[in-house]
């Protein structure tokens, strides 16, 4: 080795030895840990306004624990302590630190600040330091407890994905490697007792920020650990027993608890879908006797888990803020390794019985962006709509349950052609007119004029008012018939009930026109576009008038939801 690198070693040693004597000399209030540095400093500067000497470090374990210190002593701290949390400025769960745990400074001056890392690997062990040897030595003193948590919190770490044995074979080796290789120490696959102490350190400050508790609900009949930290009891509302955040990362929570049978464990698992803090995106199964479902977006992560017990559905659900996923998985591990169902289950009449439209026992139903009309337009489920319902959409659905792909638009008279990504077989098509129909002719407009809030589609009368729209276009037609942003995408019957045209978005910001006055495309238009894009429409055969209760089983079975989700 050279002198050089010798002289890096000794340094780097003496300042790790000088800051252990500072800190161990030393005692802090640490009142909050959180996982970034920004959400850190933000929380440092709110405490700053109203308490003396807070300041922020990052610590071992990855995170950021923001701190009022240094004091003297450990009774002058617990004393400042009591103090605080006496004038309820500091969370009740705030504790005596001694500093070993801190690294650099991210906030504050009136502390010491701790070294930072240097910024090269360290040189290997030399002579006078645990060996490997040594090392191997200490591990064979390791009970099977402590070997299960080496393993343990390998694998929360990322670095180990076998089971938890407690025996360190190969696998457990190349992953106590990859560990060292990432904390850039020697990559021996031996962990020396202070590497072995920082590795499962963190893992533990991180299971004590969750503080995964026994919860034993009497009324729902549920046993399970809850990170009692994070969530506190808020209500019920059968079915579900809601947990609201204690803080504010934003992490909830609710147990499952109702009568029923498979029928119900189906239902609920449809349902809970529909909900906002379950996100469509991610895997999901249900089974005979249960399900699980997992989702994420740019805002949450979730697992919903129910299972069928003694003519009873119980489970639970964590919402967690995305980004903090291995928290997250932390804390849903050890609800589902804890959850136990007892006696008893939540009575239909539990909770405050508020009802509202939008919300199921309390939680918020997901509800589309846009909502606008289409119709079938052949046997395969192609449905035509206005090119306003998919503008700008992560996600279509067709009725709210088929997902749909955009495969042709024509801005210019907003005609948009959609495909079904599953196998779609409607009880009708639409029909189109071959001949013009006569002005001041009867017509009537089927669509969603109040999105999903209607199971079915309305119908609407009224008149053809011109052949041609207000410029002269002859490529649409003017219609006197009440309408909805909703209705826009749905067809134009006659009285024989074949489609004559499309409904247009009223979307000219440039003119107020009477409510009843409305555009829609003509079908010679509409025949074209979908001939141009590999569809060949039916055309109507029938020039005899319909029923108008036949006219609305027609529009029922042909009209369809088209839904914009974000």
């Amino acid at each position: 080795m050279t002198t050089f690198r010798i002289f890096t070693r000794a340094f780097a040693v003496f300042v790790a030895v000088l800051w252990a004597q500072v800190a161990l000399a030393q005692s802090w209030v640490q009142v909050e840990a959180l996982p970034n540095e920004a959400r850190a400093i933000d929380r440092a500067n709110d405490y700053a306004a109203i308490i003396d000497g807070i300041s922020s470090y990052r610590l071992r374990s990855g995170w950021y624990g923001i701190v009022v210190g240094p004091f003297a002593t450990e009774d002058s701290a617990r004393g400042e302590l009591l103090a605080l949390r006496g004038r309820r400025v500091i969370p009740n769960d705030s504790f005596v630190a001694d500093g070993r745990n801190f690294r650099e400074q991210v906030f504050g001056s009136d502390t010491i600040a701790a070294p930072t890392e240097p910024a090269e690997p360290l040189p290997p062990l030399q002579a006078g330091e645990e060996t490997p040897e040594e090392a191997r030595r200490g591990e064979r003193l390791l009970g099977r407890e402590e070997r299960a948590q080496l393993q343990t919190a390998l694998k929360w770490e990322g670095f180990y994905n076998s089971v938890i044995d407690a025996s360190f074979g190969a696998g457990t080796r190349r992953a106590m490697a990859a560990w060292q290789e990432n904390r850039r120490y020697e990559p021996t696959g031996i962990l020396t007792t202070l590497q072995r102490r920082e590795l499962v350190e963190g893992y533990l400050d991180v299971v004590r920020s969750l503080e995964m508790r026994p919860v034993i609900d009497t009324l729902a009949g549920i046993e399970v650990e809850m990170p009692s930290r994070l969530v506190t009891f808020d209500r019920y509302e059968t079915p579900f027993v809601h947990y609201k955040s204690a803080t504010d990362d934003g992490v909830k929570a609710f147990l499952i608890s109702q009568s029923g049978d498979q029928n119900t464990l189906t239902a609920l698992y449809d349902i809970l879908q529909t909900l906002e803090v379950v996100p469509v995106d991610g895997p999901r199964t249900l089974r005979n006797e249960d399900f699980f479902i997992e989702g994420q977006n740019n805002d949450v992560q979730s697992y919903t888990y129910a299972r069928l017990t003694g003519g009873t559905v119980k489970g639970f659900s964590l919402i967690w803020p995305a980004g903090d996923t291995k928290r997250f998985t932390l804390a849903r591990d050890a609800m589902l390794t804890s959850f136990s169902p007892r006696e008893g289950v939540l009575p239909d009449t539990a909770g405050t019985g508020v009802q509202d439209i939008d919300l199921l026992a309390g939680l918020e139903i997901r509800r589309a962006d846009r909502t606008r009309s289409g119709f079938y337009i052949d046997k395969s489920g192609a449905v035509l709509t206005t090119t306003e319902a998919v503008r700008q959409c992560g996600r279509v659905m067709v009725n709210e349950d088929v997902r749909a792909d955009v495969v042709a638009e024509f801005p210019a008279l907003g005609l948009a052609l959609l495909r079904p990504t599953e196998p779609q077989t409607p009880i009708q098509v639409a029909r189109l007119a071959i001949q013009e129909p006569r002005l001041q002719s009867d017509i009537a407009l089927a669509g969603y004029s109040f999105g999903g809030l209607l199971s079915a589609p309305s119908l609407s009368f009224g008149t053809l008012a011109d052949i041609k729209g207000l410029d002269g276009d002859t490529r649409v037609k003017r219609l006197s018939v009440a309408n909805a942003p909703g209705d826009a995408g749905g067809p134009v019957f006659d009285g024989s009930g074949a489609v004559l045209g499309m409904l247009l978005d009223a979307n000219d910001s440039a003119r107020t026109l009477p409510g009843d006055v409305a555009f829609a495309v003509d079908a010679p238009v509409l025949a074209e576009f979908l001939s141009e894009n590999g569809v060949s429409p039916a055309a109507s055969d029938s020039a005899e008038e319909l029923a108008p209760e036949d006219l609305t089983l027609l529009a029922a079975d042909l009209t369809v939801l088209v839904s914009c989700w974000n």
